[in-house]
């Protein structure tokens, strides 16, 4: 069973691209923190003010510690949120079969 983080960002105008250059400094630093097992952001084709971040972690303590990682600190916490419009994250956790 893993822990998923479903992140939608939604830059206020003009501001997209800051919003994804920070998403590409994040996006090395998140995926080598050791209890991630993924990390993928995507930007909505029809709405480029849009991005989707999808998470998976071996459990919900990892996230938490992805949370409390000075680089999400900095760059989340510490800046981008206040170019952000709306955020909302929605977790889950995996079905194994």
């Amino acid at each position: 069973m893993a822990f998923v983080v479903a992140a939608t960002w939604k830059a206020k105008d003009g501001e997209e691209g800051r919003v994804e250059e920070t998403i590409r400094t994040m996006t090395p630093l998140s995926r080598a923190e050791e209890g991630n097992l993924f990390y993928q952001a995507q930007v909505n084709p029809e709405d480029p003010r849009t991005f989707f971040l999808y998470e998976q972690y071996v459990d919900e303590a990892a996230y938490e510690a992805h949370k409390a990682t000075p680089h999400f600190q900095e760059h989340v916490f510490g800046y981008i949120i206040e170019y952000l419009e709306e955020r909302s994250v929605k977790t889950y956790t995996t079905i194994d079969v």
